[in-house]
C-alpha cells in the first residue's frame, strides 16, 4: 500500500500509523452503522489486522481505538480522555525556530524533571488537523498553545508546571 494510506492515532498514550483505515472506515460505515459497538469493533479488527500488526497484548487499546476513530468517521460526538501523561507536538518544517522551540522544550522538561513524548510534526499538511496556520506552533496535551511566536523559556517552564502540578 501507498505512504499516503498510512493514518496516524492514538492508541493508548501513543500515536500510531494504521495502513488503510480511512477506506475501512468507510467500507464498514456503509454496513455497521446502528450495530452494537462490539460488534464494530470486532469487524474493524478483523480488517485492520490483516494489513497492520497489532500485538496481543495491546487488542483491546487498538480496537477501542479503531471504534473512536470509526464514531468520529461517521460524525458521532466522542468524548476524548484527558491524558494523564504529557504530550508535546512542535509544529513547523524543519526551519531553526522550530527546531529551537523543540529544543528549548526538551531543556525545560529537562530542567524540572519532567517526563513526556515530544513530536515534532513537520508534514504541512498535517498543521490543518490541529487548527494552526503559522509556525512554529506548540501544542501541549492537545491544547494550542502557541502560534507563530517563539515562547520563552520561562513561559514554558510556566506552562509545563502548571499542566504536570510540579
Amino acid at each position: 500500500m501507498a505512504l499516503e494510506e498510512v493514518t496516524q492515532i492514538k492508541v493508548g498514550k501513543n500515536r500510531m500509523g494504521i495502513i488503510g483505515l480511512k477506506q475501512i472506515l468507510s467500507d464498514v460505515a456503509q454496513t455497521h452503522i446502528g450495530r452494537p459497538d462490539n460488534e464494530i469493533e470486532a469487524e474493524l479488527m478483523k480488517r485492520l489486522t490483516k494489513l497492520n500488526y497489532i500485538p496481543d497484548h495491546a487488542q483491546t487499546a487498538y480496537g477501542q481505538a479503531f471504534l473512536r476513530e470509526f464514531k468520529k468517521s461517521i460524525g458521532q460526538t466522542v468524548e476524548e480522555t484527558s491524558p494523564n501523561y504529557l504530550e508535546v507536538k512542535v509544529l513547523g518544517p524543519g526551519c531553526s525556530r522550530c527546531n529551537q522551540l523543540e529544543q528549548d522544550i526538551m531543556a525545560v522538561m529537562n530542567e524540572i524533571d519532567l517526563a513526556g513524548n515530544i513530536e515534532h510534526v513537520t508534514d504541512i499538511n498535517a498543521f490543518s488537523e490541529y487548527g494552526v496556520m503559522g509556525t512554529p506552533a506548540l501544542i501541549i496535551n492537545g491544547k494550542v498553545m502557541a502560534v507563530g511566536s517563539m515562547p520563552p523559556k520561562a513561559k514554558l517552564k510556566t506552562w509545563l508546571k502548571g499542566i504536570s502540578g510540579k
